[in-house]
């Protein structure tokens, strides 16, 4: 379920393996939000790099809330993935010998940030991917399809009911479906991005995790029609660009972790009381990132001449599906990667361009796991008639309308409270009061999730999660 990023390359080392494979996607291919991704795939790939250093900057980051564990996967497997990329026909950015050209961006300390043409890594992966996908005979891709429920019993996930009432049998599922930053009014994702499988595997039995933290992307045009929200890819500051205020001042190292920089920004925004700060870019060579100076100068703005303007934006949930380090949620042959899983590897703050390099090494890990339970656990009876016309009637949520979109911005934005997040409780859309709950439980801040009345963080809660329960509940996990 999902076409993107995740959801490609969980079908193609499926097919791999010749099995049977049914892609289903909301959307046409290569129109998923991981098309619109401007980041690139962190990788130790670099000689004065290695594994050690990545997951050490992970881990710094995270903010004391990464699962080493899943930090040293990553940080290990990630440069096979890019390899394999390639062998796919993913061309990425060179240097004039011909070695991966790799960039710098907040967080990381050295460079090992894989681009594909500059700033358009995701559209040049997903548009490859899916022509790959597209061609291979194991692999049958349902277009403009949507889940409306997922089919389950007491042995565990069997299925999945698209809303059209099709049911598709299979030995596992993999959930792909992205995050649910589009919940909050102020976002960089397109308006799909609302949890939906989150929600499906919570109301088949799965666990969700780390619901409040959310990462705030500090660079996203602001106050220009039709660029509202457009991320402004944090490689370019990684090239030189600054962050000025109204007077012209630098005020923040702009390679800092996101959550940091963001901070720095809406500080400066309630000081100064203006909607934006600049982003000066006017010193880098608008041939590094060409659909970037594109799409600004596409909205009159022209980033050689003139500072672009910024404020942060809901970017990233680095909460979801609670699974293990092989993609494994806690309901049977169900596995979900990408933004729709809560592996721990992003911590309290994600690391820049962890996230494209999480959805390929834990596609893989899903695949290779699954194809190795027994058959015998991978057979699906068929529903029966009552079981089939309940699972047909069932409809995944509606989106959340402008009000809910702009409380969640309003009381769960880069600043919290516990009257704002209490207010929370009474959405209507299912996922929000879940997101209120877990910011609660969470009597801290840190990393993007920041508490006006708890603002410092509590050293108790290192390497503490909050669970939600299948009943709704909220319970607490250490993951090492």
């Amino acid at each position: 379920m999902g076409a993107g990023a995740a959801g490609l390359y969980a079908a193609l080392c499926a097919a791999r393996e010749r099995a049977t494979v049914v892609l289903v996607s909301a959307t046409p291919l290569a129109q998923t939000a991981s098309y619109w991704a401007q980041g690139g795939l962190a990788a130790a790939l670099a000689a004065a790099d290695s594994p050690e250093l990545h997951c050490r900057d992970t881990e710094l980051a995270g903010r004391d809330l990464v699962r080493h564990s899943a930090a040293e996967v990553l940080a290990l497997e990630a440069p096979a993935c890019v390899h394999d990329l390639q062998t796919l026909g993913v061309r990425f950015d060179a240097d004039r010998f011909g070695r991966l050209a790799l960039g710098l961006e907040g967080g990381h300390s050295v460079r090992r940030v894989v681009h594909a043409g500059g700033s358009a890594t995701g559209r040049r992966v997903v548009r490859q991917l899916s022509a790959v996908a597209a061609a291979d005979a194991h692999i049958t891709v349902l277009e403009g399809q949507r889940a409306g429920a997922l089919w389950h019993d007491e042995h565990g996930c069997r299925g999945v009911v698209c809303e059209d009432g099709a049911v598709i049998a299979a030995g596992a599922l993999v959930i792909a479906t992205g995050g649910a930053a589009a919940l909050w009014a102020r976002t960089t994702n397109p308006p799909g991005s609302q949890g939906v499988g989150l929600l499906l595997a919570h109301a088949a039995g799965a666990q969700l995790a780390d619901l409040e933290l959310l990462q705030f992307h500090p660079t996203a045009v602001i106050g220009v029609p039709g660029r509202e929200g457009f991320l402004v890819t944090e490689a370019i500051r990684g090239e030189g660009a600054t962050l000025l205020d109204a007077g012209g001042e630098r005020f923040v190292d702009e390679l800092l972790p996101r959550d940091e920089v963001s901070k720095a920004i809406q500080a400066r925004l309630e000081q100064s009381g203006q909607r934006s700060v600049g982003l000066d870019m006017r010193m880098i060579d608008p041939a590094r990132f060409p659909n970037v100076v594109g799409a600004l100068r596409e909205a009159g703005l022209d980033p050689t001449q003139e500072l672009i303007p910024v404020a942060p934006a809901a970017h990233y949930m680095m909460g979801g599906i609670l699974t293990d380090l092989n993609a494994r949620s806690t309901l049977a042959g169900l596995y979900a990667v990408g933004e729709s899983s809560c592996t721990g590897l992003h911590g309290a703050n994600r690391l820049a361009s962890n996230s494209l390099s999480e959805c390929f090494v834990f596609a893989r890990r899903a695949i290779t796991h699954a194809l190795a339970e027994p058959a015998a656990g991978r057979a699906a009876p068929e529903p029966s008639a009552q079981e089939l016309a309940r699972l047909r009637s069932a409809r995944a949520p509606a989106a959340a309308d402008r009000d809910t979109r702009e409380a969640l911005w309003r009381d769960a934005g880069i600043e919290r409270t516990r009257e704002g997040l209490r207010e929370l409780l009474r959405a209507a859309h299912p996922l929000v009061p879940m997101i209120a709950r877990c910011a609660l439980a969470r009597t801290e801040s840190r990393g993007a999730h920041q508490r006006r009345d708890h603002p410092e963080r509590d050293p108790a809660l290192d390497h503490r999660h909050v669970v939600v329960e299948p009943d709704g509940a909220t319970s607490w996990q250490t993951w090492t």
